[in-house]
């Protein structure tokens, strides 16, 4: 059986996950049922993509058995009738009234179990039952197999901009590679390569090691000397209650904007769509921890994923690195916090812009193992935490989107948790809208679905000092 090693940063996600603390990233779209839709619909088109147990990758890829699993993980290709499909695809109903509530409420519980290790590492849930005639589906997969473009690949690929087509493969069939076979390098990539394999990452990491380190130290240098005023850099976060030790119950919130709002802030305070992002979310958690009297003085700082990720590539695994960004909580007047963290992020920026991918790998892996290797040894709340979340922009499908004539009405994010970083807040961006997923731990943050409600407040209060 062909197997193929995974690369550190992917392999990463492997070491790191516990049962009660899953590694899994997962999305919740919203589908309109078609006009003139029987009552069966649902039935059927569970029925047809059961019918079609023909799976690309990852889909039917599943971790190596046995001793080496936890030391050097690698995929191993399953055939179609080594996989069951009735475990992967499940179908369920809301109670009524069958609102954002109850779908929330769903959701937040799928999300906080891991994935079964002994299976390809993915489910499909199709969700019946919510009001206005819609249907909801969460998709959840292991984050050592896809991050967050690659997910909106696939979206792309088994999903249609024609509301007429019909017969759609799913998603499992379509895989990241756009169809349901095995590209030639993967071809031969078995234990037998594996020396081979190794001697060339070794050579390829040392090549481009260098310029990650320059990178490093300009970036600590130039975080000693920004004080609190120049950009974020790792372990220099205060102490919050986003920092604590996570349990494995999930909270899970949604706020959804018309992105024209988002961008013409942007063009009125002369700053990026993504600084806009990063000022709602400084504004939200300021307001948040303030009336939680859990404020500190010194600013929050949050890791921004970068997807690296060459638009022609379509591979298994990750494809994104990291900045660190300030966001000036100590500043009390919103458009001057939003000027200070679009200022503070621009040298992380460019510093990342300016390297080689194979230096991105090598910047991202040292920047990294340090934390990563707290998380597996389960000291992740052991020291100054590395930063207090994670805030992450995932750019999504332009267009309007269809599956058998249902309208994809929203797409949300619903992220990973680790130790120490108790909150992600993820906005995907679709056909106009700007939709932020709220992910937390349900024992760690008393009322999180205020972070989201004071988003939207923080949105209207930029748009009435900017004369909007």
């Amino acid at each position: 059986m062909a197997t193929r090693v995974l690369k550190p940063t992917d392999a990463a996600w492997i070491y790191i996950e516990k049962r009660e603390k899953p590694v899994h990233v997962a999305s919740l779209a919203t589908f309109s049922l078609p006009p003139g839709a029987p009552p069966g619909f649902l039935q059927d088109l569970v029925a047809a993509w059961r019918a079609r147990p023909y799976y690309a990758p990852p889909f039917n890829l599943r971790l190596r058995p046995g001793l080496l699993a936890n030391v050097l993980p690698a995929w191993q290709e399953l055939k179609p009738e080594e996989i069951d499909l009735d475990y992967h695809l499940r179908h369920s109903a809301l109670p009524k009234p069958g609102g954002e509530r109850e779908l929330g409420v769903l959701v937040s519980r799928l999300h906080s179990h891991a994935l079964d290790r002994s299976r390809p590492l993915w489910e499909i849930h199709i969700i019946e039952g919510l009001e206005n005639n819609r249907f909801a589906v969460y998709t959840k997969v292991h984050h050592s197999q896809i991050d967050g473009m690659g997910g909106m690949r696939l979206l792309s690929r088994f999903l249609a901009t024609d509301p007429t087509r019909r017969g759609l493969p799913p998603p499992w069939e379509v895989g990241l590679f756009g169809g349901a076979k095995k590209r030639e390098t993967d071809e031969g990539a078995d234990q037998g390569s594996l020396i081979e394999k190794l001697i060339t990452l070794g050579r390829d990491q040392f090549r481009s090691g260098f310029d990650a380190a320059r990178a490093l130290g300009k970036l600590a240098l130039e975080a000693r000397k920004g004080g609190t005023d120049g950009p974020a850099f790792p372990y220099g976060a205060p102490e919050t209650i986003l920092n604590g030790k996570i349990r494995g119950k999930r909270r899970f919130a949604t706020q959804h904007y018309d992105l024209a709002r988002i961008k013409a802030v942007s063009k009125a305070a002369g700053v990026t769509v993504n600084d806009v992002f990063l000022g709602l979310c400084a504004t939200s958690l300021r307001r948040y921890l303030d009336g939680l009297g859990e404020l500190p003085q010194k600013p929050l700082t949050a890791s921004v994923p970068v997807s690296v990720r060459p638009s022609d590539d379509a591979t298994v695994g990750n494809a994104i690195s990291t900045i660190f960004v300030n966001l000036h909580t100590d500043i009390a007047d919103p458009i001057e916090r939003l000027k200070a963290i679009a200022a503070s992020s621009a040298p992380a920026k460019e510093k990342l812009q300016s390297m080689s991918r194979g230096a991105i790998d090598n910047y991202t892996l040292v920047l990294m193992t340090p934390y990563m290797v707290q998380l597996m040894l389960g000291l992740g709340t052991m020291t100054r935490p590395m930063n207090n979340l994670v805030i992450s922009n995932v750019p999504g499908p332009a267009e309007t989107l269809y599956f058998d004539g249902a309208k994809l009405e929203q797409i949300y994010p619903v992220s990973l948790l680790f130790d120490g970083q108790a909150l992600n807040i993820t906005v995907l961006s679709y056909a106009g809208q700007f939709n932020l997923g709220f992910t937390g731990d349900r024992d760690s943050l008393p009322h999180m679905q205020r972070i989201a409600v004071y988003t939207g407040e923080a949105l209207a209060e930029l748009e009435a000092r900017l004369g909007l």
